[in-house]
């Protein structure tokens, strides 16, 4: 198989997105203006349990980024060195909110600086209002019913919402409170 040759101005930003965040949307629309193409690459992660399907997450991730026009959305069920060589990708972003994420990531960084020398890894962070959002949050406040429009695009709080509301309606669940009972 052929690979196609490192491009410097193609980024491949990988994820699980399991939901896709404002937090996300906001690193994508950073690093758009840097690259000729982002690619947003859809980490399957079934061995995560995701709340979403691959294919959930990639049209909800679709939606969120409709209005960019360089920036595309795939999935992907590989090891992200090979999702990388295959697209041709010669950067691979990666979001850093606090301090705390810093450790990881460069241990990620590192490790596919080794199976990957031709890809560079670019932190970036998002803006100040974003930097404490994280989709396992988003999901926690969304289960127990919060307010989470300030944390994902319309289209993403509607998916979440359909998901609760057949949750909370399955005839195993019972009311926690007398408010939870539905005439």
């Amino acid at each position: 198989m052929n690979k196609p040759a490192c491009n410097p101005r193609l980024a491949v930003y990988p994820g699980t997105f399991d939901p896709i965040t404002n937090g996300h949307s906001d690193l994508v629309a950073r690093a758009a203006p840097l690259f000729d193409r982002v690619m947003v690459a859809v980490a399957d992660s079934s061995s995560k349990g995701p709340g979403f399907s691959i294919g959930e997450r990639i049209a909800l991730a679709r939606l969120a980024l409709a209005d960019l026009p360089n920036v595309e959305v795939r999935g992907f069920d590989c090891l992200l060195a090979e999702f990388v060589e295959e697209v041709g990708a010669g950067v691979i972003i990666r979001g850093l909110r606090a301090v705390s994420d810093f450790e990881y990531e460069f241990q990620l960084a590192s490790m596919n600086r080794h199976l990957i020398p031709q890809a560079e890894t670019l932190f970036l962070t998002p803006a100040e209002q974003y930097s404490f959002i994280s989709s396992s949050l988003v999901r926690e406040i969304g289960r127990l019913g919060g307010n989470i429009s300030d944390f994902v695009h319309p289209a993403v709080q509607q998916a979440m919402r359909q998901r609760w509301h057949k949750g909370r309606t399955s005839s195993n669940k019972q009311p926690e409170t007398e408010g939870d009972y539905h005439a």
